[in-house]
Formats: structure tokens, C-alpha cells, sequence
């Protein structure tokens, strides 16, 4: 049973939002996870359950820090390698966290580097 920590309602509130979100290959699920220092996003196909690509604050060569303006580049080099393996439309999954703040920064950089959700 649940203690109620942030983290347990937001696994709650991500359960809730998968009984209907679901990534085909026609259009994966872009996965979206925000620690305290880190984000990170990966493309997901469910039906095979395969990582497609995926783009993070931890890799080196990206080389962006976890705040709002890294979530977005983070958002628009996800789209850029989505794009070169030919997936252009995906379906957002928040992951139970609200859209507000570095959620929203990553899928508006993702969208205005050419993702469609």
C-alpha cells in the first residue's frame, strides 16, 4: 500500500494516464521523466516495447543542465533524432508530472523542431 509521497500519487496519476495512452509504430509514445536534477525523454514503441530514441540532461555530448532551457533543447534533440529515424508524429506522455515548467519547455522544443502531438 501506498505511503502517499509525492512520488506514489504521481506513479498514481502516471497509471491513470497509460490506461489510455499507448505508443504504436505509427505513433510511439514520447516518455517524458523529471528527477531533481536531470530530465529526460524517450521514444517508445509499446507494441514491440522498444526504445525507439531517446535524448537526456546525462549525456555528455548534449551537454545541457536540467532547468527550463535545457528541457527544451533536450525536447529539440529528441526531435531531431526522432526525425532522422522517420517519426514524426508521436502521442506525449507526462509521466503523472504536471505540464507546467521544464515538461512544457521539453515538448514545446520538441514541437518546434518538428514533432507532432
Amino acid at each position: 500500500m501506498p505511503n502517499n509521497s509525492r512520488n506514489d500519487l504521481r506513479i498514481a496519476r502516471h497509471e491513470r494516464l497509460r490506461k489510455r495512452i499507448t505508443g504504436t509504430s505509427e505513433r510511439p509514445r514520447l516518455a517524458v521523466y523529471r528527477s531533481l536534477k536531470h530530465i529526460t525523454a524517450q521514444i517508445i514503441d509499446d507494441s514491440t516495447g522498444q526504445t525507439l530514441c531517446s535524448a537526456g540532461t546525462l549525456e555528455k555530448e548534449i551537454g545541457v543542465t536540467g532547468n527550463a532551457a535545457g528541457a527544451k533543447k533536450i525536447g529539440a534533440e529528441l526531435a531531431k533524432r526522432a526525425l532522422a529515424k522517420g517519426i514524426s508524429k508521436v502521442v506525449f506522455d507526462r509521466g503523472g508530472f504536471r505540464y507546467h515548467g521544464r515538461i512544457a519547455g521539453l515538448a514545446e522544443g520538441a514541437r518546434e523542431a518538428g514533432l507532432e502531438f
